[in-house]
């Protein structure tokens, strides 16, 4: 099966955050992870990149973010070598150049998952071979294709959707979903305290892409104005691991007004759906999950189990697609 999406543009290009690209290159992307999601689906293989290697720097633990390129790569017929936190000395015994000029010898591609937008445009500076955003605390652009092919799944289109982020929008989800949305003509809102807003400078640059593309954005501070008509509701955890009990006190009592819950989305558009990019704390099944029960009282924290599990959730479909979207990512970059 030949593919109908022409990538022939990305070659060699890095991967770091959606800043760097066009509406219609991120179309372009989020077709080619439909058509590869389709063959994958038909049990058709698409082995394209037979023989090449990828090296996956972790220095932030994911589940999603691993499982999603270990198996993309593994479909386009690559070998990929997963670096943990321990099992990598980038920043420790090697410098960034350092680790980029060793790897790039030995893989045809690099993906880093861990701190500092500059740590993943060092290694891009100086490897030699594309390079892959997998998240950094400002931006996470895998997700956002993920997002996205799954809104258009189920919408069929991006353009005008009312887009509400609940919860803190100043980190990587808030931020890039903030420029998913400016690029590709969605009606942005974020809902938080004035205090948990993106980047002034960031909206400023966000504005000036939606002047192009049609987008709003909107920043708002009542759950209820918010979610008015809104199309999707999206929220994150409020709190990395390892924080101290008294961010988690402080987050707690400032963004629980923006839990999301039955009351939220009965306000919203009647075909609006629920996202997040997971893990979610909306019971007391994991190990935090109790913790957090039984230090603040609570059952859930950003979503109530209620609208987890309800119709209107479609996490796990985004999850999947974190798979499909990476796969067009590496294949359209590495491609030659």
């Amino acid at each position: 099966m030949n593919l109908k999406t022409n990538f022939s543009a990305f070659s060699g290009k890095n991967f770091l955050k959606l800043l760097d690209f066009t509406p219609v290159e991120i179309s372009t992307l989020i077709d080619l992870a439909a058509e590869l999601k389709t063959m994958k689906k038909s049990g058709i293989p698409h082995k394209y990149l037979e023989g090449k290697n990828v090296a996956l720097i972790f220095e932030k633990t994911s589940t999603r973010t691993r499982c999603a390129f270990e198996v993309a790569a593994s479909d386009l017929g690559m070998g990929s070598t997963y670096l943990d936190p321990v099992a990598s000395q980038i920043g420790k015994k090697e410098s960034i150049a350092d680790t980029a000029r060793v790897l790039g010898r030995m893989y045809d591609g690099i993906e880093y998952r861990g701190f500092e937008q500059n740590i993943v445009e060092e290694l891009a500076k100086y490897a030699g071979v594309p390079v892959f955003n997998g998240l950094t605390n400002e931006f996470h652009p895998t997700q956002i294709l993920a997002d996205f092919l799954t809104i258009k799944e189920h919408f069929g289109k991006l353009k005008g959707i009312n887009f509400v982020y609940m919860g803190d929008a100043r980190y990587n989800m808030g931020n890039s979903l903030m420029v998913g949305c400016a690029k590709m003509g969605l009606n942005f809102t974020a809902c938080a305290p004035k205090e948990y807003f993106p980047d002034e400078k960031l909206i400023a640059q966000c504005e000036e892409i939606a002047k192009e593309t049609g987008a709003t954005l909107n920043f708002e501070s009542d759950p209820m104005k918010a979610t008015e008509n809104a199309d999707v509701i999206y929220t994150d955890v409020w709190v990395s691991m390892g924080e101290s009990d008294e961010v988690w006190k402080e987050r707690i009592d400032s963004l629980l007004p923006y839990q999301v819950n039955r009351k939220l989305m009965d306000n919203a558009s009647e075909n609006a759906v629920f996202m997040h990019c997971l893990p979610a704390f909306h019971d007391l099944n994991t190990g935090i999950g109790k913790e957090v029960g039984e230090k603040f009282g609570l059952d859930a924290l950003e979503v109530t189990d209620e609208v987890f599990e309800s119709p209107q959730s479609i996490v796990f479909d985004e999850a999947e697609n974190r798979m499909h979207t990476i796969k067009a990512v590496m294949l359209s970059m590495m491609s030659e």
